[in-house]
Parts: C-alpha cells; structure tokens; sequence
C-alpha cells in the first residue's frame, strides 16, 4: 500500500543538485537553529470509501519557530498568498500584528477546526505562562486530501495532534507520506511533506533559511527539476488527479528581518514554487508563512514600556536571501515528490511514487555537462 518515505532517496541522493548555495547539514527546514517539526501520520483501511469510516490516509505536523514557548517568545511572521483558495487561520491577526504566538499546524481542510481547538488544549497546558485571560490564535493551516482519504471523517483527532506537538524535535525531518503530508499528490504523482535549507553570507553574518512544504498542487506535464520538463519524459501512468490542488510553504529564517523583509522574502517562495511548474491556478490554494527566529528581535506577550531595540538587514543585503528562499522552496518541492512512494486510497485510489531511477537517468542524459 505505502512505500515507507525512509526507503526512498532524497532528491540529492539521486545526483541531483539544483541551485548553487549551499545546504546546511541535513538540508532541511531544522537547519534553523531551534525549529522542530512533529508529525502523526494516519493510515488505516482500504477499499470502497464509507464516510466517517475510513479509508484513512491524513494526518498533522507541527513546527515551532524555536525551542521554547512560542507564547512567551513570540516571532515576527508573514503570511503570503500566492493564490487564496484556502486556509490559513490566525492571518488577520498576523496581519495587523505579524507576530506568532503558537505553533505552525498543517493537515488537511476539514481536520482545520479540530487542529485548531486541539493547538489551544495544548496551549493552555502552558496555564503558568499563558495566564486565565489569554489571547491565543492558533495557526493552521490545510490542503484537501479527499482523493485518498475519508475527508469527511475529520480522523484528525485532539489525541494526534497532542503528539505531534510533544513529540516536535530538531534534527533530520519526516518527509513524503508523513503528517499533514500523508493524504497529498503532487504533479500526477504522490506528494506529501518536503524539506531544504540554503545557507547565505551577507549582511555581515551566515545565515540559514530553511523550507517545509505541504505539496498537493501541479499537473503531470508542468513538472520540472532543474528547468527540464521531466513530467513529460517520465513513462506515462494515469495521473493520480489532474485538479489544481494547493501547497502550503513554511519558510524559517535565522537572519534578522523585519516584517516587511519577511514579506519580501515569502513573495520569493512562489518563485521557486514555479520553477518546479505550478502556476499557482484559480483553484489552488498556495499560501506562504515565513518567520523569522533571531534571537534578539523576539517579544514577550503583551509587551509595553520603553522603545525596543530591532536589528535587521539592510534591505541591500536580502539578496542572498531571496536566492536562498527560492532555491530551498524549489528543492523542498522535489524532496516532497522523492521521498512519498506508491499509496492506494479510498475507493482504490491509486497515487504512484514518482520513479526514482527514471527520474535520475533523464537527469544524466539531459544534462551531460553537469555530470561529466
């Protein structure tokens, strides 16, 4: 049914470099000092769909901007859409305050609801920080799962997300067929959760941006790796869909930037998005969170009292950044495709793993230069 997302090579280990600044050490959105990721993954029964019931092919994932509380130490955010056929919750608020209050959740549409209400149990566990009066606004965010899941069953239950918050580390990330990712296609093949990360020197400092994406979006034909057309050269099989679908990119930084940086960072995740081949259609919902985790810029609830100091970049600066958040997007992408194998949904059906080796081989003949 499933091919496990750890038996299956990353884009890299296929030889297959993309962009040209380097990746941190595990190539993901955890290269950003103190982000951790937590992921449930839900996958039970098979055949024809009865609703409430199963087949189940979802889950959640969680991502917190730094170690601690992000209650009691708040980031500065941005909320980017590309194209808004979707949900974000919390982005009126990140509007008019840009800053975070709790973790990042990502699952699928209709599980929105019972992630957001399971995020606030979670939060209010944190009672000694979070006091009897708080004003907690969750941050979920959702693509529809429904051609392999029982959508409409909302399986995402206060329990998983429970564990996907505790169970958030750093280090290496869960990719492919794993949390909010379980029940996602990309580009006519299996998609699900991606990551990468660029590291950039400028502004006087080496910093790191990191990317995670909830891939469900793109036809078969529009699919590039490295500008090569690729899902039109892969050995035909019936796409899984052929809908516009949605994708949500989570972008992490440790460089000092403002929120108006970090808007125009987020603005470089549709970039890098389309150089994989999505043209963000009228249907899609693709929407960009990026955040910024310096340690000196982050704020406590509720505060008041004397001006703040703030340290950013000048805006001359953001170039290798820009460069970097198009770059990681792109390749986080591709990881998301890499790394989900085969799976059978509902009503029998059929995502397909995007062929590996095939994909590897037409990367050598198309590109000898690179490969010499």
């Amino acid at each position: 049914m499933t091919v496990p997302s750890s038996h299956r090579p990353r884009l890299r280990e296929l030889g297959i470099e993309l962009g040209r600044l380097p990746t941190g050490p595990l190539n993901a959105i955890s290269d950003v000092a103190g982000v951790r990721v937590g992921v449930t993954t839900l996958i039970a029964g098979d055949g024809p769909l009865v609703p409430g019931t199963g087949p189940v092919r979802t889950g959640v994932t969680a991502i917190f901007p730094h170690e601690g509380n992000p209650y009691v130490a708040q980031v500065p955010i941005v909320v980017h859409v590309i194209n808004g056929a979707g949900e974000v919750t919390g982005r009126s608020e990140i509007d008019e305050w840009a800053l975070l209050e709790t973790p990042i959740c990502l699952t699928n549409t209709l599980s929105v609801g019972g992630v957001y209400d399971a995020v606030l149990t979670w939060m209010f566990r944190q009672a000694a920080s979070l006091g009897h009066e708080a004003w907690v606004i969750p941050v979920v965010a959702e693509c529809f799962d429904g051609h392999l899941n029982d959508i409409q069953g909302r399986h995402v239950r206060e329990e998983h997300v429970l564990a996907a918050l505790d169970g958030a580390v750093g280090g290496p990330v869960p990719e492919g067929s794993v949390g909010g990712g379980t029940g996602m296609t990309c580009h006519g093949y299996k998609g699900g959760n991606g990551t990468a990360s660029r590291v950039a020197e400028t502004g006087g400092g080496r910093w790191t941006v990191g990317a995670l994406v909830q891939a469900n979006h793109g036809a078969r034909d529009d699919l590039r790796v490295g500008g090569l057309n690729v899902g039109r050269l892969l050995t035909p099989t019936p796409p899984v869909r052929t809908g516009e679908g949605s994708i949500i990119i989570v972008l992490a930084t440790d460089a000092p930037l403002d929120t108006h940086q970090l808007r125009r960072l987020s603005a470089r995740g549709a970039l890098g998005l389309a150089r994989t081949g999505s043209f963000a259609g009228n249907g899609s919902g693709d929407f960009v969170i990026a955040f910024s985790n310096y340690p000196g810029n982050l704020v406590p609830p509720e505060a008041h009292g004397a001006p703040r100091a703030l340290t950013t970049l000048y805006n001359d600066d953001m170039n290798p950044l820009f460069l970097a958040a198009v770059e990681c997007v792109e390749e986080a992408v591709l990881n998301a495709l890499c790394a989900a194998g085969d799976m059978v949904g509902r009503d029998g059906h059929f995502a397909p793993g995007l062929p590996s080796d095939q994909l590897r081989d037409l990367w050598r003949a198309h590109t000898p230069s690179r490969n010499a």
